[in-house]
């Protein structure tokens, strides 16, 4: 418990210290436009993450939003109850009902992602041809869509929106946001609950910190600079649209840290 505690508080400082949050946008941008250049200046090395099958891209980045969605959930969860009813004085039916809203933004990431993703096979169906291997004197196959060319072990060739740009963007940006609840919230020091928050909050950290490393391979190894690009806009789009402008409206699942005064005599997590 004493390393977990020490292991949370050395990251709660980091990300103050480092102002993660407000620069995470600029960073993901920074890193598409290098990794762009290396890779098409040949300055990239050889190593495994270059190739698709490597653990992290099968076990991690495939089902990123998965692993996001199942973190964030309890996450959310605890840390909205704990602030509804430390802060807020709330009686439990109350702060159920406020659990339940703050856990509605879960709904709009996962609209979001198969939203974005479909679109982005609709594009690449739509701009794509297939080349196969076939005798020149047979006649040439139409294929309508990247699926039935791969059945013909043809290759596709589109315009392919890097999917892995958007998702590990607006994963690792929402990851942050939902993050800083921890400023104002306030915790026993040696409760229960503070030990099931740090862990929560140490494992969405090293899940950030996968997903931006895996997001710095992609720039370096994988898709077209225009591809990378449009990906990462639409990743920091989605955020923007919701964190800075939709969940400050009312009718909306609202944002992790309301503006409140943050006097209280409980150990707080920004110290």
């Amino acid at each position: 418990m004493e390393r977990l505690e020490r292991c949370g508080r050395w990251l709660r400082a980091g990300l103050v210290a480092w102002r993660v949050r407000p620069r995470l946008p600029w960073l993901l941008l920074a890193i598409v436009l290098l990794g762009s250049a290396l890779k098409d200046g040949g300055l990239v090395p050889e190593t495994p993450m270059q190739n698709k099958r490597n653990l992290l891209n099968v076990y991690f980045v495939k089902v990123a939003w998965a692993w996001t969605f199942l973190l964030l959930l309890p996450f959310i969860g605890v840390t909205t109850y704990q602030f509804a009813r430390s802060k807020f004085l709330y009686g439990p039916t109350k702060s159920v009902l406020i659990v339940l809203r703050r856990l509605s933004a879960l709904l709009v990431g996962t609209a979001v992602w198969y939203v974005c993703t479909g679109l982005f096979m609709y594009v690449e169906n739509l701009t794509g041809a297939c080349s196969t291997s076939s005798e020149l004197n047979e006649p040439r196959r139409l294929y309508a869509n990247k699926q039935e060319c791969h059945k013909d072990n043809g290759v596709w060739n589109g315009f392919d929106i890097s999917g892995h740009c958007f998702l590990l963007s607006y994963c690792a940006l929402m990851i942050v946001e939902e993050m800083s609840v921890l400023e104002g919230l306030s915790v026993d020091q040696n409760s229960r609950l503070r030990a099931v928050i740090n862990g929560l909050f140490v494992a969405l950290c090293f899940l950030t910190m996968i997903w931006v490393f895996m997001f710095l391979c992609t720039a370096v190894y994988f898709h077209d600079f225009s591809q990378k690009l449009l990906g990462v806009l639409i990743g920091l789009t989605a955020w923007y649209g919701t964190y800075k402008f939709w969940y400050l409206k009312p009718f909306s699942p609202g944002l992790p840290l309301p503006h409140i005064p943050s006097s209280s005599k409980k150990y707080n997590y920004s110290r």
